[in-house]
């Protein structure tokens, strides 16, 4: 039975790469499992959409492309968002600018009220 699944990322994954990482692979899961897959990234976790870290993230956990494979599986599959606000300040890009792992046309740009939005139409949410 596919599920309506909401997966939020807003930690900091240079405090907690592990969490980060687990996230991503819930995600992917989710995803290859055919469920609806929202997932929106705000606050620090939108460190996770900067090519530059996650190939860090690559590297340090040694195992091939692993991380970036989450993630090309998560922007097939899932409907994306992303706090534009959040961009700007941890990551100083802009809404557009392209500096994005994903194209920034695949990704629905909000903040609280698509949180809001995303949280209330799911059956399961996950936050990391």
């Amino acid at each position: 039975m596919s599920q309506r699944i909401f997966i939020k990322f807003v930690s900091d994954p240079k405090v907690d790469p592990f969490k980060a990482i687990v996230g991503l692979a819930c995600a992917a899961r989710a995803v290859d499992d055919g469920h609806e897959v929202s997932v929106f990234f705000a606050a620090s976790g939108v460190r996770l959409l900067e090519p530059s870290y996650v190939k860090q993230l690559d590297e340090d956990f040694g195992e091939g492309d692993m991380v970036t494979s989450f993630i090309e599986s998560i922007g097939a599959g899932a409907d994306l968002h992303c706090s534009f606000g959040s961009v700007g300040a941890v990551l100083g890009h802009k809404e557009g600018d392209g500096a994005l792992i994903v194209p920034d046309d695949a990704i629905a740009w909000s903040g609280p009220p698509g949180v809001i939005s995303l949280a209330v139409q799911s059956d399961v949410q996950l936050v990391y």
